[in-house]
């Protein structure tokens, strides 16, 4: 085939097409090169260096999302340089930050307790709400590597509390980058970069503003790609991901029909993430996709039809409603005509019901006056 070439990889021998990255090549073929700074769909940058394979002819590791295959090149990715390389990096990205990624809660009881503290006392160092959901601790843990003892929490910066939905620990920021490329290559809000230099860089929004008096969206991108805990949901900070129930679903806010995916615990849906593996929007959420959830659950919410009389709503059955629906339908038509008649529908629903809505109006109302509330 045209532009098809080989490449060596920990002695198999496998085909790629030029411009392809060896990462993407090992990701082809089930070879695991760990990353923290990469994204796809964005621009590979190296820039933690956890990727770095060894390459015959090669003094130096080179990063695997950014370095293209070439023909017979022969790749180690976890060759005792390789791996003392990456035991480096993720030492220096512990001793950096507030990772206490060794840290675990043995028993419900210290859970418990640890959240309670941690309400009481926000800035406390025990445990990262990230724990359990966090790429840097599994690398940690992979590599068998620990921190050199950082005691600065609050670091350079404190702690965003300020924003609607999104809390941003500067502390546990590894500024990979991940969010930068969802904002600007992904989302493309442009709302975020890299600021300042040295050991004080740190992700700012415009003119170093908190994220809700900035350009930010809260569509919450920058959120699902951040491997630590440095973004994370400021309605479920405290969650135990591996007691969530993961639900898929399609968004119901407009027709696009995002898929996500409900964290459910207790039969209530904690978080909402995008899902990664589905079109149309693979991952991509809107604020309202992803944050607006709560309507679920609210104690406000008619669970029962409602019929008005004498002035004052009365609980009813469906079937009652259905039927008195159906019957004023029916008598305002003979009486006045279809076209007294009017439909509108709404964003909030499939579709495939909107398109039923269109279908009843039509051929059961017989009339044309059908509009959709995203016009209003």
């Amino acid at each position: 085939m045209e532009n098809q070439q080989t490449i060596v990889i920990n002695g198999n021998r496998f085909n790629f097409t030029t411009g392809d990255t060896i990462l993407e090549v090992a990701l082809q073929n089930n070879i695991k090169i760990p990353t923290l700074c990469h994204l796809k769909g964005a621009t590979p940058t190296g820039t933690c260096r956890v990727c770095v394979v060894e390459i015959a002819g090669q003094s130096e590791l080179m990063t695997a999302c950014d370095t293209r295959a070439a023909e017979n090149m022969t790749v180690l990715t976890e060759s005792t340089r390789v791996v003392e390389s990456r035991r480096q990096t993720l030492h220096a990205m512990l001793s950096k930050g507030n990772h206490n990624c060794a840290v675990r809660a043995a028993h419900e009881e210290s859970w418990t307790a640890y959240q309670l503290k941690v309400h009481q006392e926000d800035n406390s160092p025990e445990l990262c709400p990230a724990w359990g959901d966090c790429r840097l601790q599994d690398l940690a843990y992979h590599y068998q590597v620990s921190g050199g003892g950082y005691t600065n929490v609050n670091a350079l910066y404190p702690m965003e509390m300020a924003n609607p939905f999104i809390i941003r620990d500067f502390s546990r920021c590894i500024l990979c980058g991940r969010c930068v490329k969802a904002c600007n290559e992904i989302q493309v809000n442009l709302a975020i970069n890299f600021g300042y230099q040295g050991d004080a860089a740190k992700i700012i929004a415009k003119d170093d503003k908190p994220l809700k008096d900035s350009d930010c969206v809260f569509c919450g991108e920058c959120m699902q790609v951040c491997p630590v805990g440095a973004l994370v949901p400021k309605d479920a900070r405290f969650d135990r991901p591996w007691e969530d129930e993961k639900v898929r679903s399609t968004c119901s806010y407009c027709g696009v029909g995002c898929q996500l995916d409900f964290h459910v615990k207790d039969n209530r849906i904690v978080k909402i993430s995008g899902a990664e593996d589905a079109p149309p929007n693979y991952g991509s959420l809107c604020v309202k996709g992803r944050f607006g959830f709560n309507f679920v659950s609210s104690p406000d919410r008619l669970t029962t039809p409602l019929i008005k009389e004498n002035g004052k709503f009365r609980e009813a059955t469906w079937d009652e409603a259905l039927d008195l629906t159906a019957k004023r339908f029916s008598e305002i038509k003979e009486k006045h005509g279809a076209d007294t008649i009017g439909v509108l529908t709404s964003a909030r629903i499939s579709n495939e019901d909107n398109y039923a809505a269109m279908k009843f109006t039509r051929a059961v109302l017989k009339t044309n006056n059908i509009d959709h509330c995203a016009r209003l």
